[in-house]
């Protein structure tokens, strides 16, 4: 579970975002400005980042807040799975990314996919809808829905991409350093549980 301090900075943003949006009188325009300028130095003085930074990344959004969505492509292969070598980090992750505006969960993963990992792929069933700070992932100033959906290769050479270092088949229980910020170790076996059991529901939260 996240800390709570980071779990009041982000209601405390969500708050303040919407009272931004809908308000019209001046002075309840001005204590959400407070509001929303506490929630960043909640998260400076826990983080030691800049606040100018903080604002930018954490209460940069207008409108009223909402989760955001995070998708991630389970693709097998002979009982391995598909990971990519984040730039980023250096670590492995499943192909995938933020929804985008205008494309299903399924045109962005098989997009993420080809981008990614150089696969062609058709999104055959929903394997779960899990919530960020439910998992053991690092603290993060968003809500975020993670949506895992299983894939099955159609065609296309597996490459690196603009993102990616390399791409591999893995075996469960040879798994490389995980990048935890994208996806956990638990959540890659409850992908491998859905291999091994069809019929597995999906899986919320």
């Amino acid at each position: 579970m996240e800390p709570k301090w980071l779990e009041w900075a982000k209601q405390l943003q969500s708050i303040a975002q919407a009272g931004l949006t809908y308000s019209k009188d001046i002075y309840d325009i001005e204590r959400f400005e407070m509001i929303r300028n506490i929630s960043v130095e909640m998260l400076a003085e826990q983080t030691k980042m800049e606040k100018t930074v903080i604002k930018e990344l954490f209460a940069n959004e207008t409108g009223y807040a909402t989760p955001k969505v995070d998708i991630r492509a389970v693709v097998f292969k002979d009982e391995k799975i598909l990971l990519v070598k984040e730039k980023m980090d250096g670590a492995w992750s499943l192909p995938g990314g933020w929804g985008d505006i205008g494309l299903t969960p399924s045109e962005v993963v098989v997009k993420e996919v080809k981008e990614e990992a150089g696969l062609d792929v058709k999104p055959v069933k929903l394997l779960g809808v899990l919530d960020k700070k439910c998992h053991p992932h690092p603290p993060s100033p968003y809500h975020v829905y993670k949506m895992f959906i299983r894939c099955e290769i159609l065609g296309g050479q597996a490459k690196e991409g603009m993102e990616t270092s390399a791409v591999a088949f893995f075996a469960e229980d040879s798994l490389p350093p995980l990048s935890v910020e994208r996806n956990t170790e638990s959540q890659i076996r409850m992908s491998f549980k859905h291999l091994r059991n069809p019929g597995e529901s999906v899986y919320l939260d």
